[in-house]
């Protein structure tokens, strides 16, 4: 079972922390104000009223432990920046921090930080990018400009197969899974796969090429 910290307990800090649980990890959560550690006491490991920005704090739990640590602190950017860089120096094997901007990012990277972590702007990037297109219906983004999308196969690909469309070739996508009729994803494995007139297809690539196909 992996194991995490949270510090911050706020909004994200509580939706990081359920999500966790749902995937069966251990956790454990810290924060200064005691009321927002109520509701996850019954499914965290353990619960902490402290101040991380405090060194001797950080060195009591023995961070380097934690398979990852979150620092989700809410409008004190400076206690995140502060608590980013002892938590590398006391040896965290992988550090995500919370941002809004992206100057808070280029401190945060500097201070050790191995992930940022930009709630707002990831949700406004998948709301934007699925309401701008009818054919789009969902989109993860991931590196280098590469997405996971959600989308409507093209009504010239009705029939034919993946090989036959030329998917890669002459698309740049590679084609993960697909669903019909409302029931869960599964995964497309075959070259000689048809798409079918009533499905969605989730779709790997760049954004440039998925908007080319559904435009």
């Amino acid at each position: 079972m992996k194991s995490f910290l949270i510090i911050g307990m706020g909004t994200f800090g509580h939706h990081l922390c359920e999500a966790l649980r749902r995937n069966r990890c251990e956790i454990m959560v810290v924060d200064q104000n005691p009321d927002t550690l109520e509701d996850v006491l019954p499914y965290v490991a353990e619960a902490k009223v402290a101040d991380c920005t405090n060194i001797d704090v950080l060195k009591s739990f023995d961070v380097a432990s934690f398979d990852a640590c979150f620092v989700c602190v809410n409008q004190a950017f400076q206690a995140c920046l502060e608590i980013t860089d002892q938590l590398k120096e006391l040896g965290a094997q992988r550090v995500y921090s919370k941002a809004d901007r992206d100057l808070e990012a280029k401190f945060l990277r500097r201070c050790g930080a191995d992930f940022i972590i930009y709630p707002e702007r990831d949700a406004a990037e998948r709301i934007a990018v699925r309401e701008s297109s009818d054919h789009i219906f969902d989109f993860i983004s991931l590196a280098e400009g590469c997405a996971i999308c959600e989308i409507e196969p093209p009504t010239e690909w009705m029939g034919r197969s993946v090989a036959e469309v030329g998917l890669r070739s002459r698309y740049n996508l590679n084609l993960i899974a697909a669903r019909t009729d409302d029931e869960r994803m599964h995964p497309v494995l075959d070259p000689g796969y048809k798409f079918k007139g009533d499905e969605h297809v989730l779709v790997l690539g760049s954004m440039d090429d998925i908007r080319r196909v559904t435009t």
